[in-house]
């Protein structure tokens, strides 16, 4: 077996519950975020500057933490600075990147099936250039998780789907399997929170090229953003609706996830955020109206057993 840069050391004692129950909390914030970032987008921000803000928030959040509990995590050596500026940019930056852009074109549900498949890529990665030994269990549970995720779009019955859309989905699902393999490697030689502040750090420069920020839309801030669906008559501002963007649906979610991982492997941690989509076709059902029939209550089940089969293989 080759092993892999930067092992993940375990916690002292692994608890796969609590890394579970970790994956599982930042899912479900995510699958709410999603529809409130769809807000933000069709109130006038685009993918590339909600994706911007998103990191800048997150990054100056983490790094005003840091520096008053833990001065000390914000230090870098010149050996860190290859993998984070990966992690930052090849995962963070493109993982959020391709999603605003998948969800601007398809159905929440429809993008998270596709970028969804990273938990495959994961497996395969991790089998075949890590030379990790993966489970039979895990492989089947993969297959289950797909097959739900697949029943809760409805893709037997057709879906329109936007060329442009599916292209960046499947753009996600690359960027959230890179972004899950390199944050399972380096957090074998830095702290939760400091990788993220630097990765969102990298991924707020990278963006700041991108997209200058003299550029940036500011008064959209100030303007209230209708909530769409059964919430349409209900306006919020345009600030509070990117506040939530940043923590509950970013730094927390990031934070968990990251966390989850020194509990459990990739590939686990990977299926149990499918449950994202499981929740995210609730909230669009309950929030913006859209119809939640048997095939999608059928697949969230069928989602779920796949993920109760993954923590099965220890």
């Amino acid at each position: 077996m080759t092993e892999a840069p930067f092992p993940v050391p375990p916690a002292r004692e692994r608890h796969p519950a609590r890394g579970y129950a970790m994956a599982l909390t930042a899912a479900t914030l995510w699958a709410a975020n999603g529809t409130v970032a769809k807000v933000v987008l069709v109130g006038g921000l685009s993918s590339l500057q909600l994706a911007e803000v998103r990191s800048a928030g997150a990054f100056l959040g983490l790094a005003l933490g840091l520096a008053v509990l833990a001065p000390r995590a914000l230090r870098v050596t010149r050996t860190e600075l290859p993998a984070l500026v990966l992690f930052g940019v090849g995962g963070l930056a493109f993982v959020q990147l391709f999603y605003f852009l998948a969800i601007r074109r398809l159905e929440i549900g429809v993008a998270l099936l596709i970028e969804y498949l990273a938990p495959l890529l994961v497996a395969l990665v991790a089998r075949f250039v890590f030379g990790e030994h993966v489970r039979r269990r895990v492989w089947a549970a993969l297959a289950l998780a797909l097959a739900g995720l697949a029943l809760i779009v409805d893709v037997a019955h057709g879906v329109t789907l936007n060329g442009a859309g599916v292209a960046a989905a499947l753009a996600g699902s690359v960027s959230y399997a890179a972004y899950v393999l390199l944050a399972e490697r380096a957090v074998g030689s830095r702290d939760t929170l400091s990788l993220l502040c630097f990765g969102f750090g990298f991924a707020t420069a990278f963006w700041a090229l991108v997209v200058p920020w003299w550029r940036f839309p500011f008064h959209l801030f100030a303007d209230r953003l209708s909530l769409l669906g059964r919430l349409d008559a209900t306006e919020l501002p345009g600030w509070l609706l990117v506040l939530f963007v940043v923590v509950p649906g970013t730094i927390v979610p990031f934070v968990l996830l990251i966390g989850a991982l020194r509990h459990l492997p990739a590939t686990r941690v990977a299926i149990a955020a499918m449950a994202e989509p499981v929740v995210a076709t609730v909230v669009a059902w309950a929030w913006l109206g859209e119809a939640l029939g048997p095939a999608q209550l059928a697949g969230g089940g069928v989602v779920l057993a796949g993920i109760l089969l993954a923590q099965t293989a220890r």
